[in-house]
């Protein structure tokens, strides 16, 4: 592993300088290529206008006429935070327009991810007019086709990329569809829905239709939430859509099960940040889908009184307190075979393991070893034994399209698979682990580049410390930080006063620089730290008895 520190043009930092923004902010955000104070101003008029999204329009015209017509809507949701929060701008979006709309989420546990033809067959039981997928679809190639063959139109809402074949629906909006050239293809499947509500919104508008025009700014905070949980590219769109939705939650606007949610984990929404949209009320939500049903998670957003919302957000608080001692348990199993292991890409299985938990695994695993992981757990499709299989990557490593290397060399070895550049699911047949295993280190091994094996930490540098104060670690937690916009890491060298463990897995440090003595803590690790070391580091807000101090949190050390 090497420290390493962000370039950045001088000319940009002063640029922002000169613009008003906070110096250090200003040496920050032009680390990350930002060249103006005009690229922070997030304002709604600011996003990414609908008709730039390919068929945006078509679908409002679809679900125009459904809703003019009284048809039965029937949404099917993923189980996943995106997919929750997709779900719930679709429900609270349609029947404020008027439309009958219902929804359905697959049990992961039996019918796994996306339109599948036995989950049309259990939506045709609701007698739908059309279905509309929200974050899934896109390769649901045979659903669609069932829906088809009984009747039922489709309307796909995605963002997962595409395989050879598109699914013959009615319509698909996706970003990352062929011929579509809107500029932000980071938009996470809660984007893709709000962006066709919008549409809608605007066609009926056209048609006269409002006695009066439901506020759609209204469901920015579940935009918000099902953005930065998805871990999707914080690219200037989805930040301006995080930004829109933090607005609501500080100013207590927020939707009750946002709130709830925040609030059963000892958050206050007036303080939200994007780190709370993505630690806290994320996993809460993610929990239902892990370990229970996501309907649990649908319901708390899609609630209207607070005290039902609140219910449920303690619901989901109890189901990721037991996902959390499940996660233990899976990790300290895999660590104990990681001792065995080669430096490849690596997959993991266990018999005993919870598939609802083994992305988890993966991510924890990836950020041990460095290298691409896969962990399976059993499972069982019409009434067969198969392993599903959730991974995760590193830079220089597109996780989906290795999958797609594998499949093409290997026909029939992967029954499905979909995903992203960093994360992807994928089923097989339980006898086909060890072949499959072998197959996909040989093909990281060689897709894998020699430069993306190191480890590097990047850094924003040194902080100074007349920077190092309470005022400026909350200025820093309510910026918009996430995926492809990394919060502020800084470096340093240390003089480690004192160390002692704390909660059994953190590490509580009295570090000292320049002569200044700083309360630190080492999370999730208990390695003791030398003497003198170089740290890199977060700033952080850290409260106890109703005090507020900084504490420097130590993520890598040289």
């Amino acid at each position: 592993m090497r420290i390493v520190a962000r370039t950045y043009a001088e000319s940009d930092r002063y640029a922002l300088v000169e613009a008003g923004v906070h110096p250090l902010l200003a040496r920050i955000y032009a680390a990350r290529r930002i060249r103006s104070s005009a690229e922070l101003k997030y304002e709604a008029a600011g996003l990414l206008p609908p008709e730039l999204l390919k068929n945006a329009s078509e679908a409002a015209c679809l679900l125009a006429d459904a809703i003019q017509s009284g048809k039965r809507l029937l949404i099917v949701a993923d189980y996943d935070a995106d997919g929750a929060t997709a779900c719930a701008v679709g429900i609270r979006a349609l029947r404020a327009f008027g439309a009958h709309a219902e929804y359905l989420v697959p049990d992961r546990f039996k019918l796994g991810y996306g339109l599948s033809p036995e989950l049309v067959e259990l939506a045709a039981q609701r007698r739908p007019d059309l279905l509309i997928t929200v974050d899934n679809g896109i390769a649901s190639v045979e659903g669609v086709a069932r829906a088809r063959q009984l009747g039922i139109a489709t309307l796909i809402t995605d963002h997962h990329l595409p395989g050879p074949e598109l699914p013959a629906a009615a319509c698909i909006v996706n970003p990352n569809q062929p011929g579509c050239g809107f500029p932000s293809k980071a938009l996470a499947g809660v984007g893709v829905m709000f962006y066709v509500v919008l549409a809608t919104r605007a066609e009926l508008r056209r048609r006269k239709y409002f006695e009066k025009e439901p506020n759609l700014g209204a469901l920015t905070d579940l935009v918000a939430l099902g953005t930065v949980a998805d871990v999707v590219s914080l690219d200037a769109n989805n930040r301006n859509l995080v930004s829109q939705g933090l607005r609501r939650l500080r100013t207590g606007r927020g939707q009750p099960g946002v709130t709830a949610l925040l609030r059963a984990a000892g958050r206050s929404p007036a303080g939200a940040t994007s780190f709370d949209l993505g630690f806290v009320a994320g996993p809460r939500l993610n929990a239902a889908g892990r370990l229970a049903d996501m309907s649990v998670g649908i319901e708390c957003l899609i609630a209207d009184d607070e005290a039902r919302a609140m219910n449920l957000a303690q619901e989901l608080d109890r189901l990721n307190t037991e996902r959390r001692a499940i996660e233990t348990s899976m990790l300290q199993q895999a660590l104990e075979y990681l001792k065995g292991v080669k430096e490849t890409g690596l997959t993991f299985f266990d018999a005993g393991w919870h598939q609802g938990v083994v992305g988890i695994l993966a991510a924890r695993l990836k950020d041990r070893v460095h290298r691409p992981v896969i962990c399976f757990a059993p499972a069982e499709e019409a009434g067969r034994p198969v392993l599903r299989g959730s991974g995760r990557s590193i830079p220089g490593l597109h996780l989906r399209d290795c999958l797609d290397l594998v499949a093409k060399r290997a026909p029939g070895l992967i029954v499905r698979f979909g995903g992203h550049a960093m994360a992807a699911g994928l089923t097989i047949r339980e006898p086909d682990y060890d072949r499959f295993n072998l197959l996909f280190e040989t093909t990281v091994e060689e897709l894998l580049p020699a430069g993306a094996r190191l480890r590097t930490v990047e850094t924003d540098g040194a902080l100074e410390g007349a920077h190092c104060t309470l005022e400026v670690a909350r200025m820093l937690e309510g910026e918009i930080w996430g995926q492809g916009f990394p919060q502020p890491l800084f470096c340093d060298n240390f003089g480690v006063e004192s160390q002692r463990v704390v909660g059994e897995r953190h590490l509580k440090l009295r570090l000292v620089k320049d002569g200044r003595r700083f309360e630190a803590m080492r999370f999730g690790a208990l390695e003791p730290l030398p003497e003198k070391v170089r740290a890199a580091y977060r700033l952080a807000v850290s409260e106890f008895n109703g005090l507020r101090t900084i504490q420097l949190n130590v993520e890598h050390f040289e």
